[in-house]
This record gives structure tokens, sequence and C-alpha cells, in this order.
């Protein structure tokens, strides 16, 4: 039980980054030196604490995000240790959705890198305050200041630096403190868990007294206080220095920034205190708001253990076979064992448990206030965005958007056993994950997963034989289209038929036409509101939207286009919902098929790095890939080359950019857009 005053002694963060920055590096040595793990686990061995599951340890890379808390200087840190790769980009998405505060952690040899971006423009649309550590300082190739450049150039960020390095690559050896002006030398024979302050002297303090009046002149552009002092010419004490970093942090207006190198234990003790002296706590963001499922009115959630409840489901998975939903709570109290009530389902549940989570292991506790993230079990109906709050009071939360997938593969089981068991496994992780799809194909009969990635449905298959027991053949990846039309058409659909004992009879004359790429799909009837009753009139709708979910020329759901009721008639008696919702069907794939239908391709940006020398040989094989180069930018050594490249053209990739760059070039891809491929 959390007595309410501990709500400002609580930080509700996640940690951001790329693959490969050192996000998972960075969890394991604060798990260390707060004292939750005994020893430190380590990601290139296969036992950080936060990647518990095999395939994570077994690659090396997260795939899940994690939960945890910890305790620092008498806070309590809620962390989420979130994925890098583009595939699992709705592991972040749903995880920012629910925190308080994060931190970016940015590779000094590798800079700002693309999914880094990807995570911040995230972190940016929820409005999530953030400090920023640059890692891995003592690396062949680290480079402080220019990370911080590409943090304005490729972030927009206003970054604030509050450290800068004593020394970099093999003579890195602390840090610099910027507002108390000490130099922090880390111990190694205690694997850095004890460390020295000293004051700044010589050339050190030269350097230090340079970037100490830049972060003082950027503060006073934010704070009046410091702004008076500051042109008096007259000294900060350090605790006034750190009020306004942290009111410039809650207000998104600057992002603090901190260094180290995680892996040699530097860096990581002042990167805590940031998080509990500028990150926010629940009561230091605003309230969130939202709607009274019945009369849409706003409804606004204040951070009080004693309001109403109102806890948002960010994350369901499957536990050693049982479902376990991560809760956000914003207002009020959960309870194990009372009622709580679902406005999205309507429905009202019990949470058997409640559970305070350490990665995959986990405590139980009688109840969890406002700003807890915790995990719940027993809830049977409830899944991923969805809102749990009191019967009396009930309010819907927003929901979570989730990404269209791309690539399919066909799934068969290899034997009847398994066969028997495929459907409910797929159920599990259709709970699981969102933007997972599963669809039999009626040509084939095949079972079709769809996915946001090669490597994200290599993983659910691996899953599925390891902690399921259900062995599947997996057919090659296929690539998810999508239809739309070039021409306006007319089409026409008539039902009459006897169905049930009864007579329908329903004529529907739709009209199509194309809109412009990434418009949606609109719906509009031309006739007076009394020539068709409004239940006809949805039923019409409900029969065009379902057509459009499967085109006319390879079954692919149909995009941009405008469809318009120009003609409906029925007799007298014989008109239904049923008749209307089938005709406006048929209607509908007759204009599909007449309106000259024609593919279009997920396109792919695409991100490629490579030493100068190989760059000619990747530029002419992106464009034997129907690929269109956009830039190229110089990158600490290295080239950055930006296209846009069809999903089709990029299968076996990696292994031909391995062989043109000897193994040195790397590439990170994400969906763009839906076109023509040329």
């Amino acid at each position: 039980m959390k007595p309410k005053s501990r709500i400002h002694q609580t930080r509700n963060i996640g940690i951001i980054a790329h693959i490969d920055a050192g996000k998972t590096t960075v969890s394991e040595r604060i798990l260390y030196y707060t004292g939750k793990s005994y020893k430190m686990g380590e990601v290139h061995d296969g036992e950080a604490v936060m990647d518990w599951m095999p395939d994570e340890q077994e690659r090396g890379i997260t795939i899940t995000s994690a939960v945890t808390t910890c305790v620092w200087k008498d806070h309590d840190i809620q962390i989420i240790d979130t994925p890098g790769h583009v595939d699992f980009t709705i592991e972040v998405e749903r995880s920012l959705r629910v925190l308080d505060g994060a931190v970016g952690v940015f590779c000094a040899v590798g800079g700002v890198e693309s999914q880094s971006e990807t995570v911040w423009r995230q972190a940016d649309k929820y409005k999530v305050p953030k400090i920023a550590f640059i890692n891995k300082l003592d690396r062949v190739g680290a480079d402080f200041f220019g990370t911080v450049e590409q943090m304005k150039s490729r972030l927009h960020a206003h970054p604030l630096l509050l450290q800068i390095p004593a020394g970099t690559e093999d003579h890195f050896a602390g840090v610099l403190d910027l507002i108390d002006m000490q130099r922090i030398v880390w111990d190694d024979d205690s694997l850095g868990a004890s460390f020295t302050c000293e004051d700044l002297a010589g050339e050190e303090r030269e350097e230090a007294l340079v970037y100490r009046d830049q972060l003082l002149e950027t503060l006073a552009e934010v704070d009046d206080t410091i702004m008076e002092a500051y042109l008096g010419e007259q000294p900060v004490d350090a605790e006034t220095l750190r009020r306004a970093v942290r009111k410039a942090t809650v207000e998104l207006r600057l992002v603090p920034v901190l260094c180290g190198s995680a892996l040699k234990n530097k860096g990581i003790q002042p990167l805590l205190d940031a998080v509990v002296n500028y990150l926010p706590s629940p009561l230091d963001v605003p309230p969130i708001k939202g709607k009274h499922p019945e009369t849409g009115e706003v409804v606004v959630c204040p951070t009080k253990d004693t309001a109403p409840l109102a806890a948002l489901i960010f994350k369901v998975a499957m536990m050693e076979g049982r479902k376990l939903c991560f809760a956000r709570v914003y207002s009020g109290r959960l309870v194990a064992g009372k009622e709580v009530y679902n406005p999205f389902r309507k429905k009202k549940e019990k949470p058997a448990r409640i559970l305070r989570m350490h990665a995959n292991k986990r405590e139980r506790i009688d109840e969890a206030g406002a700003g807890s993230i915790v995990g719940l079990m027993g809830l049977k109906e409830a899944s991923t965005g969805e809102t749990l709050c009191t019967p009396e009071q009930p309010v819907m939360l927003e929901q979570i958007e989730f990404y269209q997938p791309v690539i399919s593969v066909a799934v068969e089981p290899r034997t009847h056993a398994d066969q028997e068991k495929l459907t409910d496994v797929l159920d599990k992780f259709l709970a699981e994950d969102p933007t997972l799809r599963v669809r039999v194909d009626d040509d084939t009969g095949q079972t079709i997963l769809s996915g946001m990635g090669e490597l994200h449905l290599e993983i659910i298959t691996s899953r599925m034989q390891r902690e399921f027991n259900t062995a599947v053949n997996v057919g090659k990846p296929q690539v998810v289209y999508r239809e739309t039309v070039k021409e306006p058409a007319t089409g026409q659909g008539l039902f009459d038929r006897e169905v049930a004992g009864q007579k329908h009879f329903a004529g529907v004359s739709l009209e199509i036409k194309p809109l412009a790429r990434g418009s949606g799909n609109r719906f509009a009837s031309r006739l007076a509101a009394d020539q068709l009753p409004p239940d006809h009139l949805a039923a019409v709708e409900k029969g065009v939207r379902e057509s459009l979910e499967s085109g006319t020329l390879m079954g692919y759901p149909v995009v941009d286009v405008a469809t318009e009721l120009a003609a409906a008639q029925t007799k007298e008696n014989l008109g239904s919902a049923l008749g209307f919702t089938v005709a406006a069907a048929m209607a509908c794939k007759d204009a599909l098929a007449k309106a000259a239908p024609f593919l279009l391709d997920p396109i792919m940006r695409v991100e490629v790095y490579v030493p100068e020398a190989f760059m000619g040989e990747v530029i002419g094989d992106l464009s034997a890939r129907s690929g269109k180069i956009e830039s190229v930018q110089h990158r600490a050594g290295t080239q950055m080359i930006t296209a846009t490249v069809p999903l089709a053209q990029m299968f076996g990739y990696s292994t031909s950019l391995r062989s043109a760059t000897q193994g040195r070039g790397t590439f990170s891809m994400h969906f763009s857009h839906f076109d023509r491929a040329h």
C-alpha cells in the first residue's frame, strides 16, 4: 500500500533509444546501483534482467517492454525498458502513452540514429518530458558535442548540458558536473558503485566555466530569477539552478544532457539523481482527461487516491500461458478482488491479483494508488488500450493508436496435434500484440500471419515453438499490398432472395471515384433524407465498408476511394437491412472491377550507413531495387544514404549489403506510405 504522500516521490520513466545505443545496459546498471539486482546482467552474455525472454537473450536485443520498480534516494522509480528495433515500435508507443518522463539514450559514436528519431517523435506526440544520456564515451570515434549538435538538427530539441566528459575514447575518465562544478570519477574495483567528487581545477575548470556560462545563458531565457542574476553577474547557487532546470524540463522547453559509459559503469548515479531532480512526478503533469462513455462529456481524472478510479491497460502479456494486463493507474485506487468497469466492452470484471512487476518476476500487493504501474491477473475480457473505472462514475480514456502490418507469412501446423493448438496459440498472441493480424485465405485455406517486419514474424513463430510447444512450417514472407482505383465507375447490385422463410428485395447503385493518396475511404449519399430510412442507409454503408476490406484484384484492402450512393430501390414490405447490405456489397464489387483497380506497394524509408569507399555500389543496388535516393549525409566517418524503396524489393537486403560492404554497412528501415511502385 502506497501512502498518499508517496505520489510526489514517484517517477514513471521509460528508457528509449535506437537499437544498440545501450538502453538495456543502462537499465541493468540502474537496477544494480539501486540494490534491485545483486549482479549486473550483460546483454552480450544473454543475462540482462530486463531481457528475460529466450529470444531476447539469444539475439541480444529487447523485444518486449519490461516493467520494474526500484528505489533511489527515497523515490520510487518505475522503469519501462523499451525495444529499439523498428519492428517493435508499438511497444514504445504504448509505453510512452502511460509514462510521465523518458530517458533518451544516445550512442556517442552513432549519434542520433533513425530509430532514436522515431521514439523521440513518439515522446513529443505524448508530450513526455525527457532527459538525454550520451553513452559509450569510451568507444573509439565517440563525439559528445557532435551528438549534441545532432540532437538540435535532427530532433529539433533544445539540449541543456549539465555535464561534459572528462576525456573521450581511451582517455574517458569521468564527467565534469557543471551545476556543482565538480569532477566525478568512478572506482573500477567496486564496479562503479563508489565514486569520488573533486573540485575542478586548471584547464578542466576553465573549460567547465565556458559551458557553465552557456548553461546560465540558456536558463536565463526561461527563468526570471536566473535572468536577473545572470545580467547582474551575480553567482547562482546549485539549488536555484536545479529548480530552474526541473521547471524547464517539465514544461518541455529544455532537455538536460548527461553523459557516461554504462558498460564501463560510469555516469549512472548522476543519471538517477537527474531522474529524481528533473523528471516529473505524476502530480507535475496535467491530469489526464477522458470522456464519459454515454454523454461524451470531458471528464478530468485528478491524480489523487481519493478520486474515482481511472486506469489504462497499455499492454497484455502471456506469462506462462496466463493473461497478465499491465495498467497505469491515473486516479483513484485499484483494489484486488474489487469490481471494476470496462466501458469499452460494457462489462464488469474483478482483478484477482495486483502485482508489482520486476521484469518477469512479481510481488503481490493488495492495492495500487494513483501514479502506479502494475500487473493485473484475472481480467478475462480486457485488452490493450481499454480503460478500467468505477461503475458509478464511468470514464473512457483515449485509446492507443496501432500501426498497420506490412508483411505476411503463411503458417501451417506440422502435425495434427499442432493443428488443434494453433488457433488457441494465435488468439493469445493477438491479445498480446495489437500489430499482429491473422486471417485464413479463402482460396488456399492457409493461415496468414501479418506483422511489422521479418524479425517481428520470426520472433512470433519462434515463441510458438518455445512457449506453447506448437511447431509450424512458415512460408516465404509476402508483402501486404493495398488496392485502389484509377478511374471513376458505377456499379449495380440487386438482392432478390428468400432467406430463412423471409423474402428480401433491395437494389443499389453506387459510384466510386479515386482519392488522393493517404486520404482514406469516404462514403456519402446523394439521396434525400426521405428516400431511404436511416437504418437502410447505415446498412448500405456497412455493405460498402465490408466490401472494401477485400478488393477485386487480389483480395487486399481497398484504400483512398470515395463511394457515393446514387440510387436505391426496394418493394413494399420487402426492404431490409440485410438486403441493402448485400446489394451494396455487390454494387461495390461491380464498381471496383470497372474502375481500373491496381495495387499499391508498401514503400519503406531506408537509412543505410556505409563507409565512403562502398557508397557507389550501395546506391547502385538501391536504384536497382526501384529505390529513390532522397539524401546522402556525411556522418562521423560514414555516409548515411536515405532512400524510399518498395518493401517487395527489400527481402534479403541485409545479406547483399553485407557482401557489398565487406560486412561494414548497416541499415534500418520502417514503413513510410503506400504508393504505386514505379
